[in-house]
């Protein structure tokens, strides 16, 4: 059995997304996905896809500003897209129903803790900047609203971890450049003070 043509198939998604059919995209970027598991640009594709499906919000312009990132270098596009989408979605567990056993497999390996339970953590009596250093180097933070995102960002703030939270800042104000929350956080963080939990 021969694999599917690769780029045939993202262009196809390419085009259902543009065209508001997220299912179809959703389902063409995870056929690429299942047959070259290492494609970057259909992974990303498949978790702008599920946002567009699950109705939030900046998933079409994402998508736009991936799609313009690529023109200039594809390579770049794909690391400064997975770390945006890093950063500001928790779309992977939602997407391990989606694919064959294989990805399934991929997705639980790059899966992380929810914010939900890490603030649990901390409110059962731990300390913020040792749970957070302990879950740092085994597994990453999902993190599903904007809410949570910007308490998330205030923590690392006041807990020292300012590097941290400007590259999480720059990666979301590239693409919300008018949120005030955002702008705020990092007016305050390039003054040096510290957010009050």
């Amino acid at each position: 059995m021969s694999r599917i043509s690769k780029y045939k198939i993202l262009t196809q998604a390419k085009e259902s997304f543009s065209k508001a059919e997220y299912k179809s995209a959703l389902e063409k970027f995870a056929e690429v996905l299942q047959n070259y598991p290492n494609s970057k640009e259909a992974f990303n594709g498949v978790i702008l896809s599920e946002m567009a499906l699950s109705g939030e919000d900046g998933a079409e312009a994402l998508f736009d500003y991936y799609e313009v990132l690529k023109e200039e270098d594809k390579e770049q596009a794909d690391i400064i897209m997975g770390e945006i989408l890093e950063s500001m979605d928790g779309s992977l567990e939602k997407l391990s129903e989606v694919f064959a056993e294989p990805l399934r497999e991929r997705l639980e390996y790059e899966d992380g803790i929810l914010y939900s339970d890490f603030k649990k953590l901390i409110d059962d009596g731990g300390d913020f900047k040792e749970v957070f250093e302990n879950i740092m180097f085994s597994t990453r933070v999902i993190i599903t609203k904007k809410e949570d995102f910007i308490d998330f960002l205030e923590k690392l703030i006041a807990h020292g971890f300012s590097e941290m939270a400007l590259s999480y800042l720059e990666n979301a104000l590239s693409v919300y450049p008018t949120e005030k929350a955002l702008r705020k956080l990092l007016k305050k963080l390039i003054k040096g003070g510290n957010i009050e939990n």
